[in-house]
């Protein structure tokens, strides 16, 4: 059982995604989410399968929530 605590780190290495400090904040500058109506998981820069991890990461409230939660608000800053 995986007991280790989910970072920011760690969820962009999940997503295949470039997972150091300054590549995240980078991620985040470049990729913002200007729209309400626009849900995380259907933000058009996400592939099928990053889509599919963040919506049932939302949707069964799993262990990886909270930092995708973390993700959506600075995606939104």
């Amino acid at each position: 059982m995986d007991t280790s605590r989910h970072t920011m780190n760690t969820l962009f290495e999940q997503l295949g995604l470039a997972s150091a400090d300054a590549q995240i904040d980078q991620f985040i500058n470049t990729h913002k989410l200007f729209s309400d109506k626009v849900k995380l998981e259907d933000a058009t820069f996400w592939t099928d399968a990053q889509s599919e991890f963040l919506r049932e990461a939302i949707r069964s409230d799993s262990d990886w929530s909270e930092v995708v939660d973390e993700l959506n608000t600075r995606l939104r800053g």
